[in-house]
């Protein structure tokens, strides 16, 4: 009977080392074959013979080429001379290849990784031997892998375009909010205005106009104890009056600003806070005199800025001592407002409405606002206000 090995002969000149042979071939799981250099098969095992369809009698002495790789896997004649098995053990090299298929006896193909290697008898190339094997299952894991990461790209693509969409919505929405803000901001001091020329013109009026008639009265009731008495009360209730329609006027709209410009505004800001909480107050200007004027809008608001940083020192700071330098390039003008308190912990997220207003009030300007401070440090807050709001 023929066996699967009927010339391995040609290989090995004694059966013991022939049966060893065969049992080592049998024994794997890939398939092997052998070729003459004819590319004639010399032997081949049983899984090799399975894989392609055949009984391994039928395809002992059978050109390999032509029998299992004699097109690509589009169908395309594949030349013998463009094989990569031949032209590897003829150079006398080695090939490893996973990108082809064989075709089995049916004519149906499968994806196949080999490796080819030439065989040599005293020195001469004689041969090769080839082992290959079928990687369906891989190359079905492989596309299912290419698929399922495509499907990730796909939908990585479309949340990018989603989040693109949704933050290009936020930075909108974010862009009309601080729009909004600045109306608000330019309202609010429109009308601030507006009420302390309403409060001046009326109720400063009218309480000035009252204590000129309230002396003249107390003239007219001389020589009368009880009743003169009662008018210093009431002139005296009618001054206090006016002196808190004046701080109301200020805090609404300070007229050293409009008239004097902002740093005479800051000066007396800082005056007068000296005279009520009895901080030492000194303001330095370097390279910014009187002249150099901001726009209107820009003027209130360093001036507010200014403002609740005082009165922040002034509720929270504990300090005996306030600096205010002001420096001037061609580009910005930059203020420093320095304590010598208790200091705080800056933090990384401004939550409180007041440090809110002063970020965005210094936005609105184009400008930057730092606040430097650690507990028992003091603190230092720094603003810088661009060219462009001149």
């Amino acid at each position: 009977m023929r066996t699967v090995f009927a010339n391995l002969h040609h290989l090995s000149h004694h059966a013991a080392w022939r049966h060893q042979l065969e049992m080592l071939l049998e024994s794997a799981g890939e398939g092997i074959y052998g070729i003459d250099q004819r590319g004639r098969c010399i032997f081949i095992n049983r899984a090799g013979a399975e894989l392609i369809g055949f009984d391994a009698d039928e395809v002992l002495g059978r050109n390999m080429h032509y029998l299992i790789h004699h097109a690509h896997s589009d169908g395309r004649c594949y030349e013998v001379e463009d094989c990569p098995i031949f032209r590897a053990f003829q150079e006398g090299r080695g090939v490893r290849v996973e990108s082809e298929v064989l075709w089995r006896r049916d004519g149906s193909a499968f994806p196949a990784e080999y490796t080819s290697y030439p065989i040599r008898d005293a020195g001469q190339i004689v041969g090769a031997v080839v082992t290959f094997a079928d990687i369906s299952e891989r190359k079905q894991a492989e596309a299912v892998l290419r698929a399922n990461h495509a499907e990730l790209e796909r939908r990585v693509s479309e949340r990018t375009a989603a989040l693109s969409q949704a933050n290009e919505r936020l930075q909108q929405s974010h862009g009309a909010l601080q729009r909004l803000s600045a109306h608000l901001q330019q309202v609010r001091e429109d009308e601030r205005a507006h009420i302390a020329r309403e409060i001046h013109d009326e109720l400063g009026a009218s309480l000035t106009a009252l204590q000129f008639d309230l002396n003249w009265l107390r003239a007219k009731v001389a020589r009368d104890d009880t009743l003169e008495r009662k008018f210093d009360d009431m002139v005296g209730v009618t001054q206090q009056a006016l002196g808190a329609v004046r701080r109301i006027l200020t805090d609404l709209r300070p007229g050293v600003l409009d008239h004097l410009g902002l740093w005479a505004a800051i000066e007396w800001q800082l005056q007068e806070m000296q005279a009520r909480s009895g901080v030492r107050c000194t303001l330095n200007v370097h390279d910014a005199g009187p002249e150099r004027r901001l726009g209107r809008s820009a003027e209130v608001a360093v001036y507010r800025v200014v403002q609740e940083v005082l009165t922040n020192i002034a509720r929270h700071a504990g300090a005996t001592e306030v600096q205010v330098d002001v420096t001037s390039t061609a580009s910005r003008i930059e203020l420093q407002i320095r304590d010598n308190g208790r200091g705080m912990q800056v933090p990384a997220q401004p939550t409180s409405f007041g440090l809110l207003g002063m970020y965005e009030r210094t936005r609105v300007l184009g400008g930057e606002l730092q606040i430097d401070s650690a507990p028992g440090a003091g603190t230092t807050v720094t603003l810088r206000v661009p060219d462009s709001t001149r």
